[in-house]
């Protein structure tokens, strides 16, 4: 439980980049790493062992490794399934998330008969749980994840128009584990409010390393007249 308790207070970066996005290459992600680390981030969230080992390279810091996979038969990407778990595990990550949330993933099993599986295989691998609603959040600490993050409130069904910040107040006292605020945290005020609320650290992506979503939200000012007044 070290690297949990490294990360307290801290700004998580993360650094990831999609195969259909400009910067969706190991070494770019590896640099971007290196400008976070310099800018006083103190871990970085990851996607795919191959980013993960060129990071390492150039940072040494608390790595949340992940893995996003789709499934035709399942709406869970972000490492669904025990192969997953066990190619992060190998790569000696500090911790590995993955969707926690109450969606059916791709053997047709759900969450807790997931991690249960899981933690037995990997009893003392530190584990997060991307959760979208306070219940999931309480689920997943029942069953036993270290750490919960609000990182897809708003993206599933269930939680679709939620506000990350006010599930994150509630699930803050819902759980004993810490909890990580994550998704949408896209200014520095949201960063702020969320540690003052409770949050053992934060997550912040888009709103630093990709320069595409960054760039369109100065255009669509520029857009509005309403900026000029």
């Amino acid at each position: 439980m070290e690297e949990v308790y490294k990360l307290k207070g801290e700004l998580i970066v993360s650094c990831q980049a999609l195969e259909d996005e400009p910067l969706h290459d190991a070494y770019i992600m590896s640099k971007m790493a290196l400008a976070a680390y310099e800018g006083g981030a103190g871990g970085i969230r990851a996607n795919t062992v191959r980013d993960i080992k060129a990071i390492k390279k150039e940072v040494d810091l608390p790595i949340i490794g992940i893995i996003k996979k789709d499934f035709e038969n399942s709406e869970i990407y972000i490492t669904p399934t025990m192969e997953e778990i066990d190619e992060l595990v190998e790569e000696g990550m500090e911790v590995i998330a993955f969707d926690a949330t109450n969606l059916i993933r791709p053997d047709g099993s759900q969450f807790e008969e997931f991690f249960k599986r899981v933690r037995e295989k990997y009893p003392d691998q530190v584990f997060m749980a991307d959760v979208s609603t306070v219940e999931e959040g309480m689920m997943a600490a029942e069953t036993g994840v270290d750490i919960v993050a609000t990182t897809l409130v708003g993206y599933t069904p269930h939680s679709h128009g939620d506000e990350p910040l006010e599930t994150l107040e509630k699930m803050v006292s819902a759980v004993s584990v810490p909890v990580i605020a994550e998704g949408n945290m896209d200014t520095p005020e949201k960063a702020a409010k969320a540690l003052e609320i409770g949050a053992h650290a934060v997550v912040v992506g888009s709103a630093i390393t990709r320069p595409q979503i960054i760039t369109k939200r100065f255009k669509d000012a520029l857009k509005n007249k309403e900026a000029f007044k």
